[in-house]
C-alpha cells in the first residue's frame, strides 16, 4: 500500500477532496488507490484526492520543471489525482483547500503563500479571522485562448469562441478556454433541467478534445451573475469547480455577457465564488474552504 494511514477531507463549495500529507515522498498514489479513496461508498468519497509534497517527490515533473520550481523556492506541490485515478493538471477548488490545510495544520504562518500544481506556480492570499481560514484568493494566472493550448482542434489559432460544434443529436456553440486545464462552456437558456449523466460524456470524450475536456452548461442571470452547472472529465457532474468558474468568467466577457476587470459572481450548486478576469488577461478566484475531518485509514 502507497498511502499514508492518517488523512483529511476537505471540500470548497461542495467540490470535495481526500488530501494527505507526504514529507517523505513515500506515498505516491496507484490509480487504484484513488479510486478506493474517492469512492463514495466503499473508500472516503470524493472528487478528487491530494498529496501534499515537495516538488522533489513528484515523478511526474522533468528535470527542467523542478529546476524551476526549487529555483523560485516554492516549497509545496499540489499532486491532484481525478476520482477515477487519472493525473490533473490542477484543480482551483483544491488550491483553496491546500492554503487553509497548510495554514492551519501549522505548515506555514503567512497569508501570502505559492503553491506548486502541474499547471505551474498558483499564488495564494489567505484571508483569516483568528487563526481559522474563512476564504482564499488564489491568482490562476493566465487565460489559455489559442487553441493549440487548451488543447481543442480547431481550423485556425484564434480563440474557440462561440464556434458551432456537433455533439451528439445537438449543435452546440463551445467557447473554449484554459486555465491551467481545459474546459468548454456553453451557455443555456436553463441549466436546472440539463440530464449531465447524458451530456457529460458526450462533450468530455469528444474528438476535438484530445486530452478530454471539462464543461461547464452556464445561465447569464446578468452581466455580473452567472449560473453554472459541470461535468468534469474523470469526476463526472459535481457540486462546484474553481477553474471551471474561472474559464466561464472569461467565456462571458469573450462573449459580451459581462465586464473585463469587475467581480462576478458565479453561483454553483455547491455555493458562489468571485471571480474577475483582470484586463491583463490574469484571472483571479475567491472563495470558502472547509475542513470536515481527520481521520486513519484502516486496510
Amino acid at each position: 500500500m502507497s498511502l499514508p494511514q492518517r488523512v483529511t477531507k476537505t471540500h470548497a463549495t461542495g467540490n470535495d477532496f481526500v488530501v494527505y500529507l507526504d514529507k517523505s515522498g513515500k506515498f505516491e498514489p496507484t490509480a487504484d488507490e484513488v479510486r478506493f479513496l474517492c469512492d463514495r461508498h466503499f473508500g472516503i468519497g470524493g472528487d478528487g484526492l491530494i498529496r501534499l509534497t515537495r516538488p522533489d517527490f513528484v515523478s511526474d515533473l522533468s528535470d527542467d520543471q523542478l529546476s524551476d520550481v526549487l529555483a523560485g523556492g516554492t516549497k509545496w506541490f499540489m499532486d491532484y489525482r481525478n476520482a477515477d485515478g487519472s493525473l490533473a493538471e490542477m484543480c482551483g477548488n483544491g488550491t483553496r483547500c491546500i492554503g487553509k490545510y497548510v495554514y492551519e495544520h501549522g505548515l506555514t504562518n503567512k497569508t501570502h503563500i505559492t503553491l506548486e500544481t502541474n499547471s505551474g506556480i498558483k499564488y495564494l492570499e489567505l484571508h483569516c479571522t483568528g487563526d481559522q481560514v474563512t476564504s482564499v484568493t488564489v491568482d490562476m494566472g493566465k487565460a489559455i485562448l489559442t487553441p493549440r493550448e487548451i488543447p481543442v482542434e480547431s481550423d485556425s489559432q484564434e480563440p474557440f469562441v462561440a464556434k458551432p460544434v456537433q455533439v451528439g443529436d445537438r449543435l452546440e456553440r463551445l467557447t473554449c478556454v484554459s486555465v491551467g486545464n481545459p474546459h468548454a462552456v456553453v451557455f443555456c437558456d436553463r441549466v436546472e433541467d440539463l440530464d449531465l449523466e447524458k451530456l457529460g460524456p458526450l462533450f468530455e470524450h469528444h474528438a476535438i478534445f484530445p486530452d478530454r475536456v471539462n464543461t461547464e452548461f452556464v445561465r447569464v442571470i446578468d452581466d455580473h451573475t452567472l449560473q453554472m452547472r459541470v461535468w468534469e472529465r474523470g469526476s463526472g457532474e459535481t457540486l462546484a469547480c474553481g477553474t471551471g468558474a474561472c474559464a466561464t468568467t472569461v467565456a462571458a466577457v469573450l462573449n459580451g455577457y459581462c465586464p473585463q476587470g469587475e467581480p462576478i459572481l458565479v453561483k454553483l450548486r455547491g455555493g458562489d465564488l468571485t471571480i474577475t478576469y483582470q484586463a491583463d488577461g490574469t484571472v483571479m478566484m475567491t472563495g470558502p474552504a472547509e475542513e470536515v475531518f481527520q481521520g486513519e485509514i484502516n486496510l
